[in-house]
């Protein structure tokens, strides 16, 4: 029987081990808490506890397909599909700009035939691919500005643009995610310099921007309020929020009280989604609930880094780091308001918050991690979709000065 078991892992868990174990992990997490968390959701729904419960687990499920199906193809495929993917993003990102869902003066939403999704979850996976493809083709002449960083930063930036005026916090972890990978590829000081002038310029012309037509920017009265809270001001709503998540904090302790004991869920307005980390540790503990997450983040950074650097091509493995990094940050930063070492934000925990999009392409992430990871020990794995002439071996080596 156990020889069975492992022979229906090799045949279709393949891939690294410790990153499976972390996703079902998060995904048996997710299950557990949301249903708890979703309490008052369901109230307020008419008592349907179950069916939050159903459509949360078909998420999961569907994610873990997701996952699944991703993980058996050869990373390379997903290097010519980021060339579709980033043009399709931005022109969904348009769109949602344009004429998507308003929910709290932020266009985030799009509605497709009943089904209501954000395109930045579907832009964060597709640049971070794309971004990868580019320093990969572009790795002889990252030294020069022009020929080499120039495409690529122009594609950061209109992506990071279209998403900030309805999300300011993903716009700005998805420009670090992507300048981090430049660093990581062997980019040299001079263009990082140019980029850095640039996204700093690029700041302050929307904030100019903002302050003479502030239609352009309606989160902005949201965002100097989450800032003034969190530096010791009124912010409103946001602040009360954070003391609700600090308060069920305290209240958890060290050590694990169990599913359902958690009341926080009857005040906080999103225990379930944004504020999930600090639920979990009211009814896990901070040993359990805080330090296990913690944890779990960390074996997933550590391994997408580990995957990333012993891949035998360049493009999987910059692909690999800067999944990792997406994944990995998102988490901290989520965390990291919980706890109020932040200011507020939107962020959702990583494959634990409730949510459709974000569950779906958080696995995807995650499964294309997996299709690298194939690669260290399968040589089919590591095949090029390119014609044999466009190979590149051995990744992350510098570039000429």
């Amino acid at each position: 029987m156990p020889n069975r078991f492992a022979d229906f892992l090799n045949t279709h868990l393949r891939g690294d081990r410790s990153t499976w174990v972390v996703a079902i992990l998060l995904v048996l997490t997710s299950l557990v808490s949301v249903y708890s968390a979703s309490a008052t959701l369901a109230w307020k729904q008419g008592g349907n506890s179950v069916g939050i419960l159903f459509r949360h687990g078909t998420f999961l499920a569907v994610g873990l397909g997701v996952m699944w199906t991703v993980h058996r193809l050869r990373f390379a495929w997903f290097s010519r599909l980021s060339q579709l993917g980033i043009h399709i993003a931005l022109v969904l990102l348009l769109l949602t700009l344009l004429m998507g869902s308003e929910i709290n003066d932020a266009r985030r939403w799009m509605d497709i035939g009943g089904f209501r999704f954000q395109p930045s979850d579907v832009a964060k996976v597709a640049l971070v691919a794309f971004v990868a493809r580019m320093l990969d083709k572009n790795r002889l002449v990252l030294h020069d500005f022009n020929k080499g960083v120039r495409p690529i930063v122009g594609y950061i930036a209109a992506t990071c643009a279209l998403i900030l005026p309805a999300d300011f916090s993903t716009a700005a972890m998805l420009a670090l995610v992507c300048f981090l990978m430049m660093i990581i590829a062997g980019v040299t000081w001079k263009p990082l310099a140019i980029t850095t002038g640039l996204g700093v310029g690029a700041v302050l012309a929307a904030a100019g921007l903002a302050s003479i037509a502030p239609e352009l920017f309606p989160r902005m009265g949201t965002w100097m309020a989450r800032a003034t809270g969190f530096f010791g001001g009124s912010g409103g709503s946001d602040s009360s929020q954070i003391d609700y998540a600090l308060q069920a904090i305290h209240q958890g302790g060290l050590l694990p009280h169990g599913p359902g004991s958690g009341l926080s869920r009857n005040a906080m307005p999103v225990a379930y989604a944004d504020m999930i980390y600090a639920f979990i540790i009211e009814e896990w503990g901070a040993l359990l609930g805080g330090l296990g997450l913690i944890l779990l983040y960390l074996i997933l950074f550590s391994r997408a880094i580990r995957i990333g650097t012993r891949c035998p091509r360049n493009f999987g493995g910059l692909l690999s780091i800067g999944l990792g990094l997406m994944l990995s940050l998102q988490a901290l930063v989520n965390m990291g308001v919980a706890v109020r070492l932040l200011p507020m934000t939107g962020q959702p925990l990583p494959l634990v918050s409730m949510g459709g999009t974000s569950i779906i392409f958080t696995c995807a992430a995650i499964g294309m991690i997996l299709s690298v990871s194939r690669s260290l020990t399968d040589p089919d794995a590591a095949a090029p979709v390119e014609p044999a002439g466009s190979r590149h071996t051995r990744p992350l080596e510098p570039t000429p000065s």
